[in-house]
């Protein structure tokens, strides 16, 4: 604990954002850097609480207030060590996490938390302006490769952990550039791609083999995966876009109806300069061009996919941007009563809190309507032009027992172009069945928390193919713990630990 009077002198504050008349004309990243004494006094609100709940919060088990303690002090190149010997990716975190861990914090129980995620992207930042930020090479090599499909959070955490442990590490992508949805779904003005290809420059250094445009189960088969590797990790995602299955839907898709990611991906190509758009090979457009300018603009679902699609709609200059959610509106706004003020009651301190979150993509103009019925896409044959909804004031039990809602207020809105951001079912199913896999009642990959196995001796799962749609930040600690199980797998024991890995492993050395 830096100063003991901290969290009683310094108010919660963060770096003012770009207006939103500047930012809606870019995509360059909408949250500034702030300064080193902002930060030091932001580390100084961190109490002496005792039991430091952050640490539940967080699925990493960052070590928070120790962390916090080092960036008062100025002490950077400690903080550093401290934040990456749990985070592999901090530059990841401290930009798209949620942070859970500030929910978790026992300031945030009647004052605002410590703004750990601005800490945490402090730290990171400095890091690398200071060169702390250097390739870890392993001091000796086990002889044992392994093959990681699938580039995002968790196959990059994955095969870092995997690499520090002294393994030949090859990342598969099917895509043509490293990432995955961190590349492809994350829109820029939230995450430039910068970031990304640094940390790979980082990785490359390091001994990690990328292989881009490899659709593994296409390109290679599965069959060839297991000859040549001596462990296998799946982190493919789960990249299967829930559908709404209603009157219109076959007739309009792809003619104004289309998956939010499809949206998303195209837009990050763009700002690439990447011309051709569309399948893992980028040689050709899947569903054409998919543009929001002066269109009205439906984004059907609330989540953070749709508050992406929401941003990008903008940026592109939309007559209207409405946003649709079948969920009831929560109790609380978060822009009128935050969460450390007051919490529903289903989900009390030190729970994630349920509250209406107004992201920096609503802030830019959106419309949004909660119990919603989507009930048809209405067009006149050839172009969609409006959507049918309804309001859902409540529900009733059929006589064959099924739920259904009770509706009213029916009407047509203007829609030009609806986007699917309902989620995600579950993985691609065809690399699945091509190595025989289990899966779960989902269709998701089965593979134990405890061990990460599959059902094929020496392919492991981490990540959303095998628990489901989730944050960043689980994805990281999905894929370090595989890591760990596959190198006990190997080796018969394993120095990576699941919550103290990093520049403490005695695996590897500064380059």
């Amino acid at each position: 604990m830096g100063k003991p009077t901290g969290f009683i002198e310094f108010g919660r504050e963060l770096p003012a954002k770009r207006s939103v008349e500047e930012r809606r004309l870019d995509y360059k990243e909408i949250e500034p850097l702030g300064t080193e004494d902002s930060s030091k006094n932001q580390a100084a609100r961190c109490m002496d609480c005792g039991i430091p709940f952050c640490h539940n919060g967080c699925p990493l088990g960052n070590i928070i207030p120790e962390f916090n303690d080092a960036v008062y002090e100025g002490n950077w190149e400690y903080a550093y060590q401290i934040l990456s010997s749990t985070n592999n990716f901090p530059e990841f975190t401290g930009r798209i996490c949620p942070a859970p861990c500030e929910a978790s914090c026992v300031l945030g129980i009647n004052k605002p938390p410590v703004a750990i995620e601005f800490i945490e992207k402090s730290i990171i930042e400095t890091a690398y302006e200071k060169g702390l930020v250097q390739p870890r090479i392993p001091n000796v090599r086990t002889g044992k490769k392994v093959a990681v499909v699938g580039s995002g959070p968790a196959g990059m955490a994955a095969a870092a952990q995997l690499n520090y442990a002294g393994h030949t590490v090859t990342l598969f992508e099917r895509a043509d550039q490293i990432g995955g949805l961190l590349r492809y779904g994350i829109p820029d003005f939230k995450l430039e791609k910068y970031v990304i290809d640094r940390r790979i420059k980082v990785m490359e250094q390091e001994g990690v083999t990328f292989k881009t445009n490899t659709h593994i189960g296409v390109d290679v088969s599965a069959d060839e995966l297991l000859k040549e590797f001596d462990a296998i990790v799946l982190t493919i995602g789960s990249t299967e876009p829930r559908s709404i299955q209603i009157p219109g839907w076959l007739t309009y898709l792809g003619k104004g109806i289309y998956p939010a990611m499809e949206f998303l991906s195209q837009q990050n190509k763009r700002v690439a300069g990447i011309d051709r758009i569309a399948d893992h090979r980028g040689d050709k457009y899947q569903n054409g061009e998919i543009l929001a300018t002066d269109k009205n603009v439906v984004v059907i679902g609330g989540g953070d996919t749709g508050s992406d699609c929401v941003g990008t709609s903008n940026r592109h200059k939309a007559k209207t941007v409405t946003q649709v959610e079948v969920m009831p509106a929560p109790k609380y706004d978060d822009k009128k009563q935050p969460f450390y003020t007051v919490r529903d009651e289903s989900t009390p301190w030190p729970l994630w809190p349920l509250t209406k979150r107004t992201s920096t993509s609503h802030e830019e103009g959106c419309e949004r309507f909660w119990s919603i019925a989507v009930q048809e896409f209405v067009g006149d044959g050839q172009k969609l032009t409006g959507l049918r909804i309804a309001d859902i004031t409540g529900e009733r039990i059929t006589d064959d027992g099924r739920k259904v809602s009770i509706t009213e207020n029916e009407r047509v809105v203007p829609c030009d172009l609806a986007l699917i951001a309902a989620g995600f079912l579950h993985p691609q199913q065809g690399l699945i069945e091509q190595f025989g896999l289990e899966t779960d009642f989902r269709k998701n990959i089965k593979a134990t928390e405890s061990s990460y196995k599959t059902s094929l001796d020496k392919v492991f799962a981490a990540g959303d193919c095998r628990r489901g749609q989730s944050l960043v930040v689980w994805a990281i600690s999905e894929g370090r713990e595989a890591a760990r199980k596959v190198d006990e797998f190997l080796m018969g024991e394993s120095f990576l630990e699941a919550k103290e890995v990093g520049i403490f492993n005695p695996a590897f050395a500064q380059a």
